[in-house]
């Protein structure tokens, strides 16, 4: 394409050079510049794109899109000065692969927790009704059947646009994505056509990145405030900050709940570890999902999938049929009578839900239950004491351990984590730097009747070490300590 017609799809502030050139390729980074490539210099968290446009011009760039101009620019490039790179890298992404939301139903999931599972359970129901589906999320990426590795919760604009085109090409109807905080702050998204958003929850969390809550919650809403008077947004409000997401949409409003006034209404009529009996709008549906926050999970479903075309009777017969999400309280009964759960609880709140769903179900008086979390590495370190109060204060015993401790020391994580408890607590409390061992302690500590819980890692097959991913898989470690491998 032309680059004057990519250019026609954003607010440009300056133009030196020819627009009229031919682009073949879009890139933000400069290693990967070839011939005839349209680069974007993005300013990021740990480098500046402007840093690189003279790699990227050697490399063979043509034109540049930046915020700033150089003081002396190639006579030989074009450069377009913008307001945001990062912006006009999603519009122009969009433009350059045929608009490929346009094309399909493109529907959204944000929040803090149920992202994965919502995306996820939506993409199997549309696929059982005989459709051909994309999904983005964190744990896989789908085009149709295709399956394609996760690299982020949301990719880069590039990617996403890529992955979009090739789904429409393959002649794909609905696409659900998980869409991340970080995502809509690093513009990830721009450019996008959403026939929907949905909000699951705001709680603590990435507040190393958004630095307040203020600003997680305004990073949130901007999806919101993007979308087209033709799509619909779905908002949980039995979370207070529901309708602070859709204050300036200009979406439909549909809303869901368990304890408020709702255009979608769930009750949970009856719970065990095998699932749970749900009245969604007075119709009954038994899934074998557990806990409340699974109740909200499948409610946002059902209502999206209403709200997409799709009969209320067929998504509650698929809803039946559905299975967990890998690592999603995903409940193991051994041999030995325990039952090991395994969650991606990463979050106080995600925790918190977890905890209390497992005290709600099991018997009461009979069994201990025995948490095993840590905390990960280079993320927000003001959650890891509140993480330890919360898992002593609803478990019988906890194990303090290693997540991901990326370029962290996990001794430093768990002595960060122990702050949140006091002498007695302490006392209650084994720190197992080794997660396979403190995972293999909890079992060998636990009864018949007794429950298990290894938290924050759920679906991830590796544990991230000084930058290197070493295999991981707490459901394997399970199996082999239980004998079961």
């Amino acid at each position: 394409m032309k680059l004057s017609q990519l250019s026609d799809k954003i607010n440009v502030i300056a133009i030196r050079g020819d627009s009229e050139i031919e682009v073949a390729a879009l890139s933000f980074d400069s290693r990967k510049v070839a011939e005839n490539t349209l680069f974007f210099a993005v300013p990021g968290e740990k480098a500046d794109g402007h840093n690189f446009i003279g790699q990227a011009i050697q490399n063979g760039a043509k034109a540049v899109i930046c915020e700033q101009l150089p003081p002396e620019p190639n006579t030989n490039v074009c450069y377009l000065q913008v307001e945001s790179s990062a912006k006009a890298l999603g519009e122009i992404a969009s433009a350059f692969y045929g608009e490929p939301s346009r094309k399909l139903k493109l529907v959204g999931v944000t929040g803090t927790n149920g992202k994965t599972t919502t995306a996820t359970l939506l993409y199997r129901i549309f696929k059982n009704l005989g459709y051909k589906v994309g999904l983005l999320s964190t744990i896989a990426v789908y085009v149709d059947n295709d399956q394609r590795e996760a690299t982020h919760t949301t990719p880069d604009a590039l990617m996403i646009n890529k992955l979009l085109a090739e789904m429409t090409e393959c002649g794909c109807d609905y696409c659900f994505m998980e869409v991340s905080s970080h995502s809509v702050v690093q513009g990830r998204i721009a450019g996008l056509n959403f026939k929907g958003a949905i909000f699951s929850n705001i709680t603590h969390d990435h507040l190393d990145y958004h630095k307040t809550f203020d600003e997680y919650i305004k990073a949130k809403k901007g999806f919101f405030d993007s979308l087209n008077s033709d799509a619909f947004a779905l908002i949980n409000v039995d979370d207070r900050n529901g309708k602070i997401m859709v204050q300036n949409t200009k979406a439909a409003v549909n809303t869901y709940a368990l304890s408020s006034p709702a255009d979608f209404m769930c009750r949970i009529v009856e719970h065990s570890f095998e699932g749970m009996l749900l009245n969604i709008n007075g119709m009954e549906v038994w899934v074998r999902f557990v806990g409340r926050f699974n109740a909200y999970n499948l409610l946002a479903v059902f209502a999206a999938a209403n709200l997409l075309g799709a009969d209320k009777t067929e998504i509650l017969t698929e809803l039946s049929k559905m299975l967990p999400v890998s690592g999603r309280f995903e409940s193991l009964n051994l041999s030995t009578g325990i039952t090991a759960i395994i969650d991606y609880a990463h979050t106080p709140d995600a925790l918190e839900n977890v905890l209390k769903t497992i005290n709600e179900v099991r018997i009461s008086g009979k069994g201990k239950l025995i948490t095993v979390v840590g905390c990960g590495g280079n993320r927000d370190k003001t959650k890891r004491p509140e993480m330890a109060r919360i898992g002593l204060k609803n478990s019988d015993k906890l194990i303090l351990t290693s997540d991901n401790p990326r370029f962290e020391q996990p001794e430093a994580i768990i002595e960060d984590m122990k702050t949140g408890l006091d002498s007695v607590q302490l006392s209650q409390t084994l720190c197992i730097v080794n997660r396979k061992e403190a995972i293999k302690t909890a079992l060998m500590l636990a009864s018949k009747g007794d429950i298990v819980l290894i938290a924050g890692k759920g679906h991830e097959n590796y544990q991230e070490i000084e930058g290197v991913k070493h295999h991981f898989d707490d459901k394997e470690i399970v199996l082999q300590s239980a004998g079961l491998t």
